[in-house]
């Protein structure tokens, strides 16, 4: 899960490959801070006041724990991505859901006063913001 405000990168789950991708990114782009090559974490004390969006790359399943944290965070809106294709099989990309599932799961979202995204593919968006800036 990314917590994202205004566009800063202020957390991540352990492990992912987006965010190994982001921070390969941000690296090759001086805003990273860097020691001896490793990525440089500092602790700010606090989680921020509040945040713009949550992008989950996370089962379903989870939404009600991804709640908690926006509702927590006082976010507006939570993105997920499945990670599937049309046919669903795995797909960094995809953003495939069952139409059911997805009807839940956007039920469960806009029910705690939340807007909801799952498509199109959050990296697909950021790179049109970027270029059209």
């Amino acid at each position: 899960m990314l917590v994202l405000d205004a566009g800063a990168f202020i957390a991540a789950e352990r492990g992912s490959r987006v965010v190994a991708a982001l921070i390969k990114r941000e690296r090759e782009h001086g805003r990273v801070p860097l020691s001896n090559g490793a990525v440089v974490s500092r602790r700010v004390g606090r989680a921020p006041e509040s945040v713009d969006l949550i992008y989950a790359h996370r089962p379903l399943s989870e939404l009600p724990g991804i709640i908690a944290t926006a509702n927590r965070l006082h976010t507006k809106i939570i993105w997920t991505q499945s990670g599937l294709s049309a046919a669903g099989v795995r797909d960094p990309k995809g953003c495939w859901v069952p139409e059911e599932e997805l009807r839940l799961a956007r039920e469960l979202v806009e029910s705690a006063g939340l807007s909801y995204v799952s498509e199109p593919y959050i990296g697909d968006v950021a790179r049109e913001i970027r270029a059209a800036q």
